[in-house]
């Protein structure tokens, strides 16, 4: 019985003859490995390119079938979300939360991606090997995730930096007088323009509240991005308000001084109404985040007879934050601009920007192009702000953007308020790129015998208005005599 045994194990163990198998080295020859670094630095690259390959090419099918599969149906279903649509890309970089799913996402694929890539690399590589093929092979596939990883960690940076902006800025502002029911699908509500009221508010420590010294009107062709601003004086008084308004019944004969003390004037000046309606009469619009740009977006609607649909208010003081973040802007200086300085005060200039074309100015010299009036009129400054709009829009250039975007994004959450939703935001950009390519006239409301800022005759800026608005083609291109609203093409900001 023993010796059947010792026969049978004996049977299963050898060959004819009395020699031995290799069970070994069967098992070990089920999968394939590379012969050299040369191998296996190539499947290990090719598996980093498409993941699951190198899995195959070991011969274990099932398993790089899956991670073959998932790796491609991931690359599909992005190309045909993305290409589907060429918004569908804007709408998803302005969408906090699917910005935030995908930084999740990405990272998460990069550890999938660093795994498959590691355990390629150990499977394909000899068995037998010298110590300098291990160090090279392992360095090659630590050199790989890196150069991976950077995007990645970039990519994923972005995202969040951006979600972050959308949804400081661009959410839950509520306002009385936005246009109700916008969508993605249909941004303006079948309107053929959009007007958007830029604020250049100046709230310093040294002052009580927000003085709104930049009051423009941007009214944008949502088709053909044909654009006019309509530059309205800070010191504008009696501003009317919509009669369907309820500050209409507060202020009938417009927002004048009640008291006809001249030296309460600058309390009812334009620029006085973001502060003080707010004060005077709070919630009389309705709910709202921002009182005082709801009363002002009012009030220019009154004046010139066209809606306001949104605001957009810049604090001057983190102004130059924008546009050191940009890198700075370019701008032709025609005269001295003072730096610092009270007129009133008998206060001289600390310093000037000098004359000159193509003028590079950082943030602090371009903040003071912007709002320097020593020596000047409300008017020359004005002037000056919609050279530096345009400037701001020439820089706008996608690279730069991209590549400081980061500092861009910080900025302008610090000191950007405005009720233009988030879903609209897509729109409005595709609306901006249709501006960067078509004409933009401006219209300057400044004193002449037509136009007198403490009693100022608000049928004739109507009519005006209007006739700014219409198309080219139903109007003469006249040029506005010296003094009166001036209507030129885009200023030079260059």
């Amino acid at each position: 019985m023993a010796d059947t045994v010792a026969r049978t194990v004996s049977s299963r163990g050898s060959r004819p003859g009395g020699r031995r198998r290799a069970p070994t080295r069967r098992r070990a020859s089920r999968w394939r490995r590379a012969r050299g670094l040369g191998g296996t630095v190539g499947v290990t690259t090719m598996s980093a390119l498409l993941p699951g390959s190198g899995y195959l090419w070991t011969g274990r099918r099932v398993f790089g079938l899956v991670v073959l599969t998932i790796s491609l149906a991931v690359l599909g279903l992005g190309g045909w979300y993305f290409g589907r649509d060429p918004h569908a890309a804007l709408q998803f970089v302005f969408d906090p939360v699917r910005l935030k799913t995908a930084a999740a996402v990405v990272s998460a694929g990069f550890v999938v991606w660093a795994f498959v890539v590691v355990t390629t690399y150990l499977m394909v590589r000899p068995v037998e090997r010298r110590p300098l093929h291990t160090l090279v092979g392992s360095l090659f596939v630590c050199f790989l995730c890196v150069v991976v990883a950077a995007p990645v960690a970039v990519a994923a940076r972005y995202s969040m930096v951006q979600a972050d902006l959308v949804g400081s800025v661009f959410q839950h502002n509520t306002s009385a007088t936005a246009p109700k029911h916008v969508t993605e699908k249909d941004p303006w509500s079948g309107r053929t323009r959009v007007n958007v009221l830029l604020l250049g508010g100046d709230g310093g420590v040294d002052r009580q509240g927000v003085r709104t010294d930049s009051m423009i009107l941007m009214s944008m062709d949502t088709r053909s991005g044909r654009t006019v601003m309509f530059s309205l004086p800070r010191n504008m008084m009696n501003a009317p308000f919509p009669d369907d308004s309820p500050l209409h019944a507060a202020y009938p004969d417009g927002f004048r001084n009640p008291t006809g003390d001249p030296s309460q004037d600058g309390n009812w000046m334009l620029n006085a109404i973001y502060r003080e309606v707010p004060m005077l009469h709070p919630h009389i619009l309705g709910r709202s985040d921002n009182e005082g740009a709801d009363a002002l977006k009012q009030a220019v609607e009154g004046t010139l007879g066209q809606p306001v649909d949104y605001y957009v208010l810049v604090n001057l003081q983190g102004f130059r934050k924008i546009v050191d973040a940009m890198g700075g802007v370019t701008v032709n200086i025609n005269q001295p601009i003072p730096i610092g300085g009270n007129t009133d005060l008998g206060i001289p200039p600390d310093d000037y920007l000098k004359p000159g074309p193509h003028k590079r100015l950082n943030g602090f010299q371009a903040l003071w192009y912007t709002r320097g009036r020593y020596g000047s009129t409300d008017y020359q400054r004005m002037e000056r702000q919609r050279c530096m709009i345009n400037a701001i829009v020439d820089e706008a250039k996608p690279l730069n953007l991209l590549r400081r975007y980061q500092e861009l994004a910080k900025a302008g959450k610090q000191i950007i308020r405005t009720d233009i939703p988030s879903v609209l935001l897509p729109a409005f950009v595709d609306l901006s790129l249709k501006i960067k390519d078509a004409s933009v006239r401006s219209v300057v409301f400044q004193t002449s015998d037509k136009f007198f800022s403490g009693d100022p005759d608000f049928r004739w800026m109507r009519k005006v208005t209007r006739k700014a608005l219409r198309p080219p083609r139903q109007h003469r291109a006249a040029t506005a005599p010296s003094g009166g609203p001036t209507t030129p093409g885009a200023p030079s900001a260059s």
